[in-house]
């Protein structure tokens, strides 16, 4: 009878499984060199930069990198005001970082709340809940943004308050769906045999079985945060000028983009990076945190 035969110890499908986790966790290393990457700079931003990322500095202006024929004084190049676009960089990471850190948990909390309490208590409340999150979805987030610009001024609050209107909903809309499914379980018909209440079998029972798809959404926020807060600053609606900002460092790039492309392409190259990044973590954790895909490796 034919039987597997074990190469150092191991069966040979034991081998593979661990080969094949092996390159999954492999994956993850490139992107979350990337990501850490980002925190750093945005936390150190200060000690890392080598000039004050708004020092205008006219005789040095549009200075091309190290490698392109440049100075290590300036390694990647100045803008059109002669501003250290290395440094500049630096503090763009910080800005995001910022706007990741409070939007996206922030997003995530507004939706899963408002998602737990429309799948779980349906009727008039689930529905008046869900026409709450129609409204927001047929807003034309940009003009919203020029309006909220217009009367306020642009500013990162502002910035910060639109992204949180502009994503929470998608949190909402998937974890009513889940709740949806799992109130009809046999664990939380238990629970209420029990004399559980709604706000206890929320969350001793719903909100753990809801953590998966909460991580995974929020995972793949984060590019769409970013990329969300530089189409703003680029637009002139986001941060204030003279903030250091990827997307107000493109807009400020396009005036000299026929003399100079270091200007627009390296902070255009940075969202394109971290963006691919939050894509490719939010990938690896669905595929790691749900159960079906987990199955059939």
């Amino acid at each position: 009878m034919a039987q597997d035969v074990a190469v150092g110890g191991v069966a040979p499908l034991e081998r593979r499984r661990r080969g094949i986790r092996w390159r999954r966790w492999l994956a993850l290393s490139f992107p979350g060199a990337i990501a850490l990457t980002l925190v750093i700079t945005g936390v150190f931003a200060d000690l890392l930069a080598t000039h004050d990322p708004n020092f205008i500095d006219l005789a040095a202006r549009l200075q091309p990198p190290v490698f392109d024929g440049g100075s290590w004084a300036h390694p990647l190049g100045t803008d059109s005001l002669g501003r250290d676009i290395y440094s500049r960089l630096l503090h763009g990471a910080r800005i995001s970082l910022i706007v990741v850190v409070i939007v996206v948990p922030g997003a995530a909390l507004i939706g899963t709340l408002v998602g737990m309490l429309s799948g779980w208590m349906g009727g008039l409340v689930g529905q008046v809940l869900m026409r709450i999150v129609d409204v927001q979805l047929a807003l034309p987030s940009i003009l919203f943004a020029v309006l909220m610009a217009s009367v306020f001024g642009p500013s990162l609050r502002n910035v910060i308050l639109i992204l949180l209107i502009w994503t929470w909903s998608a949190y909402a809309r998937l974890v009513r769906a889940d709740v949806l499914s799992l109130k009809e379980r046999d664990f939380v018909t238990a629970s209420r045999s029990v004399g559980g209440n709604g706000w206890w079998i929320m969350r001793k029972h719903l909100l753990p079985n809801l953590v998966n798809t909460i991580v995974i959404v929020m995972t793949l926020e984060i590019a769409i945060v970013i990329l969300a807060e530089a189409a703003l600053s680029f637009l002139g609606v986001g941060v204030p000028p003279g903030t250091s900002s990827w997307g107000r460092m493109i807009t400020d790039g396009r005036e000299v983009m026929n003399r100079a492309w270091w200007p627009i392409w390296l902070p255009g190259l940075a969202l394109l990076i971290v963006s691919l990044t939050g894509n490719l973590m939010g990938d690896w954790l669905r595929d790691e945190l749900d159960p079906r895909l987990r199955n059939l490796r």
